[in-house]
């Protein structure tokens, strides 16, 4: 049974990489070292193009980048490579985004349901949560569980219903250009929080620079204004 509420939003739906916890240097790390083995530099466009990507969609681009034959079976032992590599830095343990903890302690607490929606693999997301803390989230969505991940809906669509509601009573929290078109097409109202990368503005979308003193009431007032579509920018 759903618990609690924030009044117009029934649960908050929160990606992983860059939004909770600054993860993304660490695949950073990671398609660097494959740039490093084939005498390439990673150029910051190509980097950007990358960040909140499913598995398949950045190894997609890099081979590309590469000038690389995209052979599939190649490509999948390059995609599990990457996450076996990152999966090593997760175990070192992940950096909390500013914010990011006490935004979940303070949702948790008032028994506002939430979900991990994710691009990353499953496996690697349970690796993760040993880090972040499973028991903030009702469910848990991932990249490989659904036909398509993000930039598709499928994964908040997923979420919602495993809450057993509609995409438009979530609060989607966002901070990549990928990230927020897979909530705003599912049909949240999208709490961006820009990591590295900049995020084009949109009526169903809310900018934010930090999570850092946000409270309940704020995202009430974020998820109210967004269904009006009333988007902005805030500093």
């Amino acid at each position: 049974m759903l618990r609690g509420t924030i009044v117009g939003v029934r649960a908050v739906l929160w990606d992983m990489d860059g939004t909770l916890v600054d993860s993304e240097k660490l695949w950073d790390v990671a398609i660097n070292k494959l740039y490093a083995r084939h005498g390439r530099v990673l150029a910051p466009e190509v980097r950007d193009a990358t960040v909140g990507g499913s598995a398949e969609g950045v190894i997609r681009i890099v081979f590309d980048d590469l000038g690389l034959d995209p052979d599939p079976q190649e490509m999948a032992e390059v995609a599990d490579w990457m996450h076996d590599y990152v999966g090593e830095l997760f175990a070192t343990g992940l950096p909390w985004c500013d914010g990011a903890r006490e935004l979940l302690d303070a949702l948790s607490a008032a028994g506002v349901p939430m979900a991990l929606v994710t691009n990353t693999r499953r496996q690697l997301t349970e690796n993760a949560l040993n880090s972040i803390g499973r028991e903030y989230f009702s469910v848990t969505v991932c990249g490989d569980e659904v036909p398509e991940g993000k930039p598709a809906p499928d994964v908040y669509l997923r979420a919602a219903e495993l809450l057993g509601l509609s995409a438009g009573e979530c609060l989607a929290v966002e901070d990549s250009v990928t990230g927020a078109a897979a909530a705003e097409a599912a049909g949240c109202a999208v709490l961006v929080v820009p990591n590295e990368v900049a995020v084009p503005g949109s009526p169903r979308r809310h900018h934010i620079s930090s999570l850092i003193d946000l409270d309940i009431a704020q995202l009430r007032q974020i998820h109210a204004g967004l269904h009006l579509g009333r988007g902005e920018r805030s500093a």
